[in-house]
């Protein structure tokens, strides 16, 4: 089935930095480019890091679950399957955890595994996975 895709342009403070971090360390193969942005194949998703060191800012942060979740963040729902490596590759990469990754509501209704990481210039990425997929959008968590 054919989904559409999100488009998401983002600040960077260094255009180096993010090419290693969304290239190098989550393996977005990378697009067009220039001087002052650069694309990224965000698994199918096109985001764009441009360069706007003024724009860059640490998140504010929520209570979620007993965490402080960066407010502002952007990220992906992963197949089950797909998170674990993840994890690791982002652990290997020696890249820091603003929430260490752990399972949200385990043996309930929407149980999913959650994470979140910053990039180098304090972007939040939450990367998940639901054990059910059907539960992405459920009203009800509780079972």
């Amino acid at each position: 089935m054919s989904r559409p895709r999100f488009h998401l342009a983002f600040p960077v403070d260094n255009l180096e930095a993010a090419r290693r971090f969304y290239g190098d360390v989550l393996g977005c193969p990378m697009g067009r480019e220039s001087d002052h942005w650069i694309d990224f194949d965000f698994l199918g998703h096109q985001i764009v890091a441009h360069l706007a060191p003024e724009e860059c800012q640490a998140a504010k942060t929520g209570a979620v679950d007993g965490k402080n979740v960066p407010v502002r963040h952007f990220g992906l729902i992963l197949d089950w399957d797909q998170f674990d490596p993840l994890a690791e590759r982002l652990r290997r990469a020696g890249t820091p955890f603003v929430i260490d990754p752990y399972v949200r509501f385990a043996g309930k209704a929407g149980e999913q595994k959650t994470m979140f990481v910053t990039d180098p210039a304090g972007n939040a990425l939450e990367f998940k996975a639901f054990r059910d997929d059907v539960m992405v959008f459920a009203t009800e968590l509780e079972t």
